[in-house]
């Protein structure tokens, strides 16, 4: 194989590879011997078809794969020869003007990672912001179990529902010239009124209605509905109220604790503080890692490869624009997600450059995923999956090193800053939760990482929140009826570098641009499994077939 360097320009390289009809020849003639053995051919034993019929008749498909070999085969060599790092995979291409049984001639172009500056981390700073757990934020939580579990007590027939109340109906909704829309009819849906998980409008409108009326109501779809034929339309429903109920008395006490699978009131005390405390020291987490990033971005500076900054920048505009089409007025949106594009690219950037940082000071510690730590997080991967393709799940991930890959660098990373928070100079401060939080929303964005101050992260894009649906419970008769189920979002798979195995090339922690931090309630351990809803089983991504084609990517 002949190689010549054509480009040689900051972190882009390009060569020219030639591949000799004789090495190829070679490679089909090995490709022949493996396979002559399992030919079949009318007048000829099982694996007695001489090899001249088995080249006759399969020689292109042979070539073909002998061809594709020699091309894997060569850009490896070309890396291992001229030591390169690539950012990405390198793109290849094939002559056009190549025939069967002439020399190949391959244009290579790929970018490699930069040299990384040794990254300065014996000045590093932090200040730890802890949250304690007074007795009244459990004494809030366990009034929430409270009363989410309280009993309601039956009415008399005269009774008329009021705010607080729960009702039960039959329900047929119609659009305004009376033809039944699809999904829209159900029957004993609860709905407490005054609670907000309805379209609005619908709870106000059942106030004052008595067991066994039948009322009809008007209502407005909101305008960002998920069912387009629905959304910003007006609508009937017709309902049959079957019962009245009135919220019994909420009470903390040992009867709570059992109706949530516990033992006693102390017990779920206990808990409950466990979980706050837990909750506590994610904030607290999420704001210093924040803060060390920053000082990372801050110390560092140099030139990362634009295919890796592409690729992220995609994923940051592929998430705004999926949460644009949840506007009010997506148009909107949009128009103002383009007037700060450059911005967004920044972010990209930063990113990009974060994570080549934290890789460089990973593998100059010694920092790494265990064998066992890689196999629990497959397993904990796979259980997303129906149990019919979690096996198939875990092979793909064991036999493509670019799955493993994205699967394992959100825990190196998380590594990588627990040993840079052992190396820091971290002072404690009490602070409440509301201040933990504003100070974590302050950070959101991380438009250039040039500055740290509250003041200088103004100056980020801010993407305006995203209107909140009416309708958000699945008991809504439109949410459960007409909506189809959401399908949960793809995890963010980062573009990594293929030269390297165990690290991240693009920091998976950092914040979404301008998306507010919020702190998730965790419900004890039964109680929890009650509220969750069950999110609808993906398939897992299937292996791509290897291309018979006369172009290859390495």
């Amino acid at each position: 194989m002949q190689t010549v360097e054509t480009l040689n320009e900051g972190l882009k390289r390009a060569y020219t590879l030639t591949i000799t009809a004789k090495d190829i020849d070679k490679k089909v003639d090995a490709e022949l011997k493996r396979v002559a053995p399992q030919i079949k051919m009318p007048g000829f034993r099982p694996g007695k078809v001489p090899a001249n019929l088995v080249r006759k008749m399969h020689g292109p498909a042979l070539t073909q794969d002998a061809l594709n070999t020699a091309i894997q085969e060569g850009i490896q060599t070309l890396i291992a020869e001229k030591q390169l790092r690539p950012a990405m995979q390198p793109s290849v291409e094939l002559d056009e003007g190549y025939e069967i049984g002439k020399d190949a001639e391959l244009k290579v172009e790929l970018e490699v990672l930069p040299q990384v500056p040794a990254p300065a981390i014996d000045t590093l700073t932090l200040e730890r912001l802890s949250v304690p757990v007074d007795d009244a934020a459990v004494d809030a939580q366990l009034q929430k179990f409270a009363d989410q579990s309280k009993a309601w007590d039956d009415t008399k027939a005269t009774y008329k529902a009021k705010s607080g109340d729960l009702v039960t109906v039959d329900f047929v909704g119609k659009t305004l010239d009376g033809v039944a829309f699809d999904g829209g009819t159900g029957e004993d849906m609860a709905v407490e009124i005054g609670s907000g998980r309805l379209i609005p409008g619908f709870e106000d409108q059942i106030i004052g209605v008595k067991a066994g009326e039948e009322r009809q109501i008007k209502v407005t779809f909101p305008a960002d509905y998920q069912a387009k034929e629905l959304a910003g339309k007006d609508a009937t429903f017709d309902l049959t109220v079957k019962s009245v109920k009135t919220a019994g008395e909420s009470r903390i006490d040992e009867q709570l604790a059992k109706n949530l699978g516990l033992e006693s009131l102390e017990q779920l005390r206990g808990l409950v503080k466990g979980q706050i405390e837990q909750e506590h020291n994610g904030l607290t987490r999420t704001h210093m890692k924040r803060k060390l990033l920053d000082q990372l971005a801050e110390g560092h500076d140099f030139d990362v490869p634009p295919s890796m900054v592409e690729a992220e920048f995609n994923q940051i505009w592929a998430q705004l624009e999926h949460e644009a089409t949840h506007e009010a007025d997506p148009d909107a949106a949009i128009k103002e997600m383009e007037a700060e594009r450059d911005d967004y690219r920044k972010i990209a950037e930063r990113r990009v450059r974060l994570g080549l940082l934290l890789s460089e000071i990973g593998q100059a510690n010694g920092v790494e995923v265990s064998a066992q730590e890689m196999n629990r997080l497959i397993a904990q991967a796979a259980q997303q999956y129906g149990p019919e393709d979690r096996q198939r799940f875990i092979q793909y991930v064991q036999q493509e090193p670019m799955a493993a890959a994205q699967l394992r660098a959100p825990l190196y990373e998380d590594k990588v800053v627990d040993f840079l928070f052992e190396k820091a100079a971290i002072t404690d401060r009490d602070a409440t939760r509301e201040e933990l939080e504003a100070a974590i929303e302050s950070e959101d964005g991380f438009a250039t990482g040039t500055h740290t101050h509250d003041h200088d992260h103004d100056h980020k894009p801010k993407k305006k929140p995203a209107a909140k649906k009416a309708a958000a419970k699945a008991d809504a008769p439109v949410e459960d009826a007409v909506e189809a189920p959401k399908k949960a979002a793809p995890k963010k798979a980062a573009a990594k570098p293929v030269a390297k195995d165990d690290d991240s090339a693009v920091v998976t922690d950092e914040p979404a641009p301008a998306k507010k931090a919020s702190a998730k309630k965790a419900a004890p351990a039964k109680a929890e499994a009650a509220e969750s809803e069950a999110a609808p089983k993906k398939a897992p991504a299937k292996k791509p077939a290897a291309k018979k084609t006369a172009k290859a990517e390495g």
